[in-house]
């Protein structure tokens, strides 16, 4: 079998296929709340306790998070693909409307079915993307809750176990 350089278009579509959690990640620029839907989310270690977060270099975003230095990943339950997509376009003030906590230093989402603050440890490159490890400050979690699900393109739930 040969070998083919493939285009971002098929790694991107072939990527889809990796069911994902869908967070939302916030931080702050000065005195405002800034935030964006992602998927690119993992647990990196135990001890010390971090996570990573993958976040476009073109996106405004990742700028506020390296100046800020902390940032918080909001996970979505179930119930909330409203908020996936009101975080994922671009609009003048994302947090019109939504509920926060701010008792970290950045918004929390009230309505995310676990939330995890973090500091920035490291900042690595990724390509066109850069690689947050957030050394966690903070976090905690709705225990009964089922998440937000991203596949192929579109958002879906957990089927209910029998």
């Amino acid at each position: 079998m040969a070998e083919t350089l493939h285009t971002p278009v098929d790694f991107r579509a072939t990527m889809s296929r990796l069911a994902t959690g869908v967070s939302v990640i916030t931080t702050r620029s000065g005195s405002t709340p800034i935030g964006m839907t992602a998927s690119a989310v993992s647990a990196l270690s135990l001890d010390p306790l971090q996570l990573l977060v993958c976040i476009s270099n073109h996106l405004y975003t990742r700028t506020a998070i390296a100046e800020h230095g902390r940032f918080a990943v909001n996970v979505l339950g179930e119930d909330s693909e409203h908020l996936a997509r009101h975080f994922a376009a671009s609009k003048a003030d994302k947090f019109a409307g939504v509920e926060t906590i701010d008792d970290h230093g950045v918004p929390v989402l009230k309505d995310a079915i676990a939330a995890v603050v973090c500091d920035v440890a490291e900042a690595l490159p990724g390509g066109d993307h850069t690689i947050f490890v957030g050394e966690v400050r903070y976090c905690e979690h709705k225990a009964d809750s089922r998440p937000l699900l991203h596949f192929a393109g579109g958002f879906g739930v957990l089927r209910a176990s029998h």
